[in-house]
């Protein structure tokens, strides 16, 4: 019973990280192309929210509930497959963590800019060249930790 509600949390973890970040790059991306800094302001402060709410909370319960599932059925922290996830999720942070800083600095810019009712400055859009960079390796390597899980390789032991 122990197993199947940790795979259950676990699973719901990923599926969490996966579809926030999913839905927080597309409702950037389509906030960003009316160039409004009022509703990129309000879009990009949401965004902020529900990265530390979601992906904060799956970002901390991921490692802890993979390693009680790996306990659990005896799965070795060694054996390739988690290994090489556990590599893509230090991966992951890494670019992660500058895209919510980046977030909060996209926001504050485009409400100074909606107070001022002036156009979005061109620090903006280099801020948010950084934060679509960013995206896509962390997005990509969701997507292999995900593959990983469910297919879990034969890959040599680290």
């Amino acid at each position: 019973m122990a197993e199947e509600v940790l795979r259950l949390v676990h699973v719901v973890g990923a599926t969490v990280l996966f579809g926030t970040g999913a839905g927080i790059a597309f409702f950037m991306v389509m906030a960003h192309r009316t160039r409004d800094p009022k509703l990129i302001a309000h879009v990009a402060g949401t965004v902020a929210i529900a990265d530390t709410l979601f992906t904060l909370t799956a970002v901390i319960l991921q490692p802890i509930t993979g390693y009680l599932l790996a306990q659990s059925v005896g799965w070795s922290l060694n054996e390739g497959w988690i290994a090489v996830s556990l590599l893509l999720y230090v991966l992951t942070g890494i670019f992660w963590l500058p895209v919510v800083w980046v977030q909060i600095r996209l926001r504050n810019i485009a409400r100074v800019a909606a107070l001022a009712g002036t156009d979005l400055p061109p620090a903006y859009d280099r801020l948010y060249r950084i934060w679509f960079a960013c995206g896509f390796p962390a997005f990509l390597a969701v997507l292999c930790i995900l593959w990983l899980m469910l297919n879990k390789p034969q890959i040599g032991s680290f």
